[in-house]
């Protein structure tokens, strides 16, 4: 089955994803598609609800090379270093519009992983970012809500003149 992207401004954006009970077939299943919508946007991180799953199901791959495919279920950030960093993000849900963000340049994340085991890993970078990024559209946030209102104000015109929604 090919997934795709649900446009902004789609209420399951802005609603928070359901934790997953354990990691079955099904979930293995979403997570593949996860990824090669991820590998075909090009991007480094996909949150389920941006597919319209509304599973607490996030990968993220910010290696050079790509393969280090990072799969998570039920993330949450444990310690975020107190270092911040810039970068810009985009969803491909609202596609045409760009903004730098800032967030913790480190992340300890706690989550399932893909044979549901509970693990702990640290995150530094565009690593730390793309997890920050993905953990936000799980809880039913956008990148733009992190913005000033009136820089979000004018990314969303933006967004709307680029792409005839928003």
């Amino acid at each position: 089955m090919t997934r795709v992207v649900i446009p902004w401004p789609d209420k399951r954006l802005r609603t928070a994803a359901a934790p997953v009970a354990e990691i079955t077939q099904d979930i293995r299943k979403t997570w593949d598609d996860m990824v090669a919508v991820m590998e075909a946007m090009p991007g480094v991180g996909l949150g389920a609800t941006q597919l319209g799953v509304m599973l607490q199901l996030a990968v993220v791959d910010a290696s050079e090379a790509r393969g280090q495919v990072v799969r998570m279920a039920n993330p949450e950030v444990l310690y975020a270093s107190g270092k911040m960093n810039v970068h810009d993000e985009a969803s491909p849900n609202l596609p045409g519009v760009h903004a730098r963000v800032s967030r913790p340049r480190a992340v300890t994340v706690r989550f399932l992983n893909a044979d549901g085991a509970v693990e702990q890993r640290d995150f530094v970078g565009l690593w730390a970012t793309s997890v920050q990024h993905q953990i936000d559209h799980l809880a039913g946030r956008m990148y733009f809500d992190r913005l000033s209102r009136v820089k979000r104000d004018m990314l969303l015109k933006k967004a709307a003149k680029v792409g005839g929604r928003a």
